[in-house]
């Protein structure tokens, strides 16, 4: 069974180059696309996707506090895409829940394992820590 992909970005041109990519791979299938963040948390709700390549630096959702973000986007394995890739928006990716930060100048070559590694990471069971 595919995993589900939720692409959201503000970028029509780069939704749809990701979308080509994940086109081609057998194991991922794009259920939606958001150009804004409350579009992203309304299809979050109703599609239930597995995976969400969230843009990290989408204009509107700057509107929203992290706290809230990481509210709505806590069910669904985030990753995290950016074109800066420093400490800001790596600091910026965990306060948003981000498992995960790829940068948008490599993306191609990173996005499919990313996507696999995080359904992955997320169907294994949880251990209890030793005390």
């Amino acid at each position: 069974m595919p995993i589900k992909v939720l692409l959201a970005d503000d970028s029509d041109v780069m939704r749809s180059a990701i979308r080509r990519i994940l086109k081609e791979e057998h194991r991922i299938e794009v259920i939606g696309e958001a150009g804004t963040f409350a579009k992203t948390v309304q299809m979050i709700g109703d599609l239930k996707p597995e995976v969400l390549l969230l843009d990290l630096h989408m204009a509107e959702k700057r509107e929203f506090a992290p706290e809230l973000v990481k509210a709505q986007l806590g069910c669904v394995c985030t990753l995290a895409v950016s074109f800066s890739n420093d400490d800001e928006a790596r600091d910026l990716a965990r306060s948003y829940g981000a498992v995960s930060l790829l940068d948008k100048m490599t993306l191609f070559n990173e996005i499919v394992p990313a996507i696999v590694r995080c359904k992955s990471d997320r169907s294994a069971p949880k251990r209890a820590h030793a005390a």
